[in-house]
């Protein structure tokens, strides 16, 4: 017989995955890609839409030759602020433009001149001001600068729609590709922002399509269950928001630590936005508050230079275990030092530090921890106000440190901590979004592996 599973189609900007899951959320076929970039018209380095496109097709064949599964569903999960320009016919007018493209300065003091200050638009939609991350700005760029190019655009899909198009035919926009760093949403009016109705941008947007809903569509001669695709953030959020009903935190870690808060609705302040803060919206269309830092960076840098210090392999910092004794030895002769500022650091002090004041590797390493705590108990306390949060999960790169993990339960001790660990977080967010639509079992409750970290545990490994 053959396998039930649903196709996610998860695209990052280095390698674009295709995942089989089945009813239970196995992954049962794994397919990897990854494209050459090729280059935009001003030289700058841009996504392959024509290989992306091609593989989608390819990808699907090849497991449908195989004839070993039951394509129940599809679905998709990418990169945001990506935003691809169709045409009547529904082709490509343009390249897929870099989200880190430089943002033309004159446009850019042009568009705060005559829809409001940075601070402004950023507090109503929940962006701060970054250029071509707010894909809103992207699009106010085509009409400014390429104005024969935007009278024939007829759609703008964020990637995770394009996606979905291409199977589908029909044309959509999803709240979780609107609602993440995009400068179109304003978070109060639930709407788009009035600068999108005066530049008349919204007759470009399609009709919002449910991200828990699907769409039939048919693909060599056979139905799929379709969904409209989702931003990744906001997909790998899923499994914890359909296993865990008490309010909680996920702090995802990697390069950035990103705190996400979906039990927090209050609108951000001008505080929290000067503290890298901003909000998300989920696939249930509701705000989720987050905040930012880039604790991943920072981890990775100064370990390098302890380990060139001391002259040791960086590697042995990943499996270090957690001495309790040392960090309360290393908490009393530092704890004279100042304070963070009112305006969170973007980093810990660790940086200023003279790595001659420490006896060895290990002292060095577990302050480096210690100063990152300082700053990310801060930030994510940011999000955590005003909301009463059980828990605390902590995904990605950090949660297998064991000396951050002790060390955050030791920062939030009225909060349980726990590290999670699940396989392909996106991919498995986006085909559990839609999972009543295709799959007949109920949703297992062991897809999140947790262990959990307390201060009344004081030696963990």
């Amino acid at each position: 017989m053959l396998i039930p599973v649903i196709a996610v189609f998860d695209v990052g900007k280095t390698n674009k995955k295709l995942f089989l899951f089945d009813e239970q959320y196995h992954i049962v076929y794994e397919k990897s890609a990854r494209f050459l970039e090729t280059k935009d018209e001003d030289g700058d380095s841009c996504e392959n839409l024509d290989s992306l496109r091609l593989s989608v097709f390819d990808s699907l064949n090849e497991v449908l030759k195989a004839n070993k599964y039951d394509i129940r569903a599809i679905n998709f999960s990418t990169y945001g602020a990506s935003f691809v320009y169709l045409d009547e016919e529904g082709k490509p007018l343009t390249p897929l433009y870099n989200y880190l493209k430089p943002y033309p300065k004159e446009l850019e003091e042009l568009f705060y001149q005559t829809h409001g200050s940075p601070q402004k638009i950023a507090q109503e939609t929940a962006s701060p001001a970054s250029g071509s991350l707010n894909s809103g700005m992207q699009l106010y760029r085509i009409k400014h600068q390429k104005p024969d190019i935007f009278k024939q655009i007829r759609y703008v899909l964020h990637l995770p729609q394009y996606m979905s198009t291409l199977i589908t035919g029909k044309y959509f926009t999803d709240m979780t590709s609107i609602g993440c760093h995009t400068q179109l949403w304003d978070f109060n009016k639930k709407d788009y922002h009035q600068w999108v109705y005066d530049e008349q941008l919204v007759e470009k947007l399609p009709e919002i399509f449910p991200a828990d809903e699907v769409m039939e569509a048919s693909f060599m001669g056979k139905t799929y269950k379709t969904g409209v695709g989702l931003h990744d953030s906001s997909a790998a959020l899923i499994p914890y928001l359909v296993n865990f009903k008490e309010p909680f935190v996920l702090i995802s870690t990697g390069t950035w630590c990103i705190s996400l808060n979906p039990f927090n609705e209050s609108p951000l302040t001008s505080q929290e936005l000067e503290n890298d803060c901003l909000a998300y919206i989920a696939y249930h269309g509701k705000p989720v508050k987050a905040s930012r830092l880039f604790a991943g960076f920072e981890l990775e840098q100064q370990s390098k230079r302890i380990a060139a210090h001391f002259q040791v392999d960086a590697l042995i910092f990943r499996t270090m275990p957690f001495d309790a004794q040392l960090a309360a030895q290393l908490k009393k002769r530092f704890k004279n030092e100042n304070q963070v500022s009112a305006t969170l650091a973007r980093q810990s002090k660790f940086g200023a530090r003279d790595l001659n004041d420490f006896a060895n590797e290990k002292e060095a390493y577990h302050q480096l921890v210690a100063d990152i705590i300082d700053v990310q108990s801060q930030s994510t306390a940011l999000i955590i106000k005003g909301s009463a949060i059980k828990k605390i999960f902590v995904d990605g790169g950090f949660s297998k440190n064991a000396i951050y993990m002790n060390l955050l339960a030791r920062a939030f001790p009225q909060i349980e901590v726990y590290a999670a660990s699940m396989a392909q977080a996106t991919a498995l967010g986006a085909a559990v979004a839609i999972h009543k639509h295709w799959n007949t079992k109920d949703l297992p409750n062991d897809i999140i592996e947790l262990k959990y970290y307390s201060v009344n545990q004081p030696i963990l490994g």
